[in-house]
């Protein structure tokens, strides 16, 4: 069964929990749809998992839309969702507008993910919405503000947890169909899932949203490092290392091939 729009506001009143991974190419991406999980992201955390960069910032929307169109040809069923790179849409609302419509037109994506809940923002996601084209937002920490925020965890005094329940409900307003927060406490996290109608999918924010979202190469354990929030399923850079010490230990010995 094919993922709409629809279906995550449903799955929210059914307490029906939602899952979400992300995927940089056709390969993650097929598998990933045949596990059958709900939505697909093409994060821009592909910058440094993929890429080698130290932060998200320096990923080009050419190439996120690369990443995308490679995801869109393995998914059958999940719903497919792409991040909007570091300024690509915080100048203008012409701006986000060119940029979410290539990621849908020629990236293939059915969603974008724009960061920030800020009344600038808000209104830029207004008027996408309005343009018909779905939106999911994300506060908390966002990666895109590293260099102000760093990659610490948001929402510990009392203005920021008002401030950050107060994006997300704006959001709402502006029409997003989903919200990801980011490492934020996890009592914030269940006030605000509480708060709103539409979906939340927590990464780093404890188990009351209404779904989680991890990268997949955490995940996986193929990458050097991985924020203390997540959590490694499998430990596939050693075994990948394994692997192909392995092939170059009997192409040298000469017992491959045989």
């Amino acid at each position: 069964m094919a993922v709409t729009l629809q279906h995550f506001r449903q799955w929210k009143q059914q307490q029906r929990r939602i899952t979400a991974l992300t995927a940089w190419d056709f390969a993650i991406a097929e598998i990933l749809d045949q596990a059958q999980v709900d939505l697909i992201l093409v994060g821009d955390s592909l910058a440094m998992t993929v890429l080698g960069h130290a932060t998200t910032l320096p990923v080009t929307l050419e190439e996120m839309i690369h990443h995308t169109k490679a995801a869109r040809r393995g998914i059958k069923n999940a719903f497919l969702v792409m991040d909007l790179p570091f300024l690509t849409y915080q100048e203008s609302t012409q701006q986000a507008m060119r940029s979410a419509g290539l990621a849908l037109k020629d990236g293939g994506a059915n969603a974008v993910k724009l960061e920030g809940g800020y009344p600038e923002m808000v209104t830029t996601i207004a008027h996408l919405v309005q343009a018909g084209i779905p939106v999911m937002g994300h506060i908390g920490l966002t990666p895109q503000s590293v260099n102000q925020l760093g990659f610490k965890q948001q929402g510990k005094t009392e203005d920021a947890q008002t401030k950050i329940l107060n994006e997300a409900i704006a959001l709402e307003q502006a029409g997003v169909f989903a919200i990801v927060l980011e490492h934020i406490p996890t009592d914030l996290a269940q006030t605000i899932t509480q708060k709103i109608a539409i979906p939340t999918i927590g990464i780093g924010a404890g188990p009351h949203c209404d779904g989680q979202i991890l990268v997949t190469s955490d995940l996986l354990g193929m990458g050097s490092w991985s924020p203390p929030f997540s959590k490694a399923y499998a430990n596939l850079r050693e075994t990948m290392r394994d692997a192909f010490e392995t092939y170059c230990k009997e192409v040298r010995s000469g017992e491959f091939p045989e």
